[in-house]
């Protein structure tokens, strides 16, 4: 059997950066900057101006940037927050933790996105907030949503923990709403060597109070000035993100040059995300649907494909939160995309000859399925 053909290939990008990545350990080896400090102040510089915001608070992990935005913007208990039955469980746990309540709403068939008109139809008294959740690497519809937030006075937070770089229209994710959550985990198209979060915000007083949440409540040393976690990013971190930051754009046009090479291999049977003109996607996944899912899953794992799932059960249906104010019938599609989606490998170093492996296989084990 030919090699085979990894879902992720984290290895491949680290490779041309190994001597600037061991640069930066040993920069904050020598500073002793291990939490927060230069390094993530630095980054968080950084990264604002990427994302066009004039703030980023650094924190530990992408759920961490969800909760600490919300609480920061005093929502919490007693508070519903929309949240798309669509999604990795993150987006609604951020919610929870932050004491307010996640109400789902269905997803558009095509994009797997916030539906803002199912969103608009779970709107109450309650409701404090609604999460645009890009995911996959395409931007929300972020006119439709903007629109939906201001007719109801609600808060706009955005979950792009999936969509570093991506667009709505000419503006980049970051700064739509209150403020944009994104998650470094080591397979994002920018990734830590470890885990990370941030929040990047136009909110001054926002970004203020993240800035204590994340640290203890510490307004300065000794100084705490609110009930705080312990949720900051660390300056190693930090560090190695700088080193990736300046390739993101670069990775990006690769990772949309390979998924253009599966749209011309892949066969029909397979239905591909749709691609809005308004939001070109950075495919941090690649997904396609097929209503036997889990065969092909199986049938391309035994040819030695990679494949991952994103994501099943839908939101509403895990036993956390089953109770919720959202019944499974209510939420058609996102039940449809979570017994459907299969992701195929989708990293920026992927090879023509591995595009060309991967739909092979696709379309060999489809065309024994169907016979």
């Amino acid at each position: 059997m030919p090699d085979a053909v990894p879902f992720v290939a984290l290895g491949r990008q680290h490779e041309p950066l190994r001597h600037e990545l061991r640069a930066a350990f040993e920069r904050v080896l020598e500073t002793d900057g291990y939490i927060l400090g230069e390094e993530v102040e630095r980054f968080e510089e950084e990264f604002a101006a990427y994302c066009g915001t004039r703030h980023c608070v650094g924190v530990a992990s992408g759920t961490a940037a969800i909760a600490l935005a919300l609480i920061a913007a005093g929502i919490g208990p007693g508070d519903e927050v929309i949240v798309p039955a669509h999604t990795f469980i993150a987006s609604a746990l951020g919610v929870t933790h932050a004491g307010a309540t996640p109400v789902f709403c269905d997803v558009e068939p095509g994009t797997g996105l916030v539906d803002a008109a199912s969103a608009e139809s779970v709107v109450s008294e309650h409701t404090a907030a609604v999460v645009a959740v890009h995911l996959y690497g395409q931007a929300c519809d972020m006119d439709a949503l903007r629109a939906l937030s201001e007719r109801h006075g609600l808060a706009l937070f955005e979950d792009s923990a999936q969509a570093h770089g991506a667009r709505w229209r000419d503006e980049r994710v970051g700064g739509f709403g209150r403020a944009s959550c994104f998650s470094f985990y080591p397979s994002k198209n920018l990734g830590a060597l470890g885990d990370g979060g941030a929040i990047c915000t136009n909110d001054d007083e926002l970004a203020e109070r993240a800035r204590w949440l994340r640290h203890i409540g510490q307004r300065a040393k000794g100084e705490h000035v609110t009930i705080g976690f312990n949720e900051r990013l660390d300056g190693l971190q930090a560090a190695f993100l700088r080193v990736k930051l300046p390739h993101l754009d670069g990775w990006i046009e690769a990772r949309r040059a390979a998924a253009a090479a599966y749209a011309e291999r892949l066969p029909g049977d397979l239905r591909l995300l749709e691609e809005r003109p308004e939001s070109p996607c950075t495919y941090h996944l690649f997904p396609v649907r097929l209503a036997d899912r889990d065969s092909l899953a199986a049938a391309l794992g035994a040819d030695g494909v990679g494949t991952g799932v994103h994501y099943h059960p839908a939101m509403h249906r895990h036993p956390p939160y089953r109770d919720h104010r959202r019944a499974a019938e209510d939420c058609p599609e996102a039940a449809a995309w979570a017994a459907e989606e299969l992701s195929l490998p989708m990293f920026e170093t992927i090879t023509e000859a591995e595009l060309e492996r991967v739909a092979d296989a696709c379309a060999r084990n489809l065309a024994r399925a169907s016979r």
